[in-house]
């Protein structure tokens, strides 16, 4: 078994680790940069797919807000032409039994051409 002394100002066995492992101090730093420089692609990788997955999301949840929308919509539009046609039956009807009323009124036309000469020509 082979023994490792440390001497007081040594940096402890990472130092040593470099050569008893055969590899050079600048070689173990390049080996680093290399898995340093592969875990930024894969988190570029990463940020990228989870871009693309919240944006389909967004044009899926925009899609289904439209077809909801455009549904209550048609369905608002229909229930106000049903009421504005009951309104609007309602409204004719009204108006012709008023009609109705009107005509069963008799109707004294000297008062009335008495009231439109004082009124218009200032006679009594």
């Amino acid at each position: 078994m082979e023994e490792t002394a440390y001497s007081a100002g040594s940096g402890g066995p990472d130092e040593n680790s470099a050569a008893r492992s055969g590899m050079p101090e600048g070689g173990i730093l390049q080996h680093l940069l290399e898995i340093e420089a592969r875990a930024a692609v894969l988190v570029d990788d990463a940020q990228a797919e989870a871009d693309r997955r919240i944006r389909e999301a967004e044009e899926r949840n925009r899609a289904d807000y439209d077809e909801q929308y455009r549904q209550l919509v048609q369905e608002l539009e229909g229930e106000f032409h049903r009421k504005l046609e009951e309104f609007r039956a309602g409204y004719d009807e009204s108006l012709e039994e008023y009609r109705r009323g009107l005509d069963t009124l008799p109707l004294d036309t000297g008062a009335f051409s008495a009231l439109v000469s004082s009124l218009l020509l200032g006679e009594q």
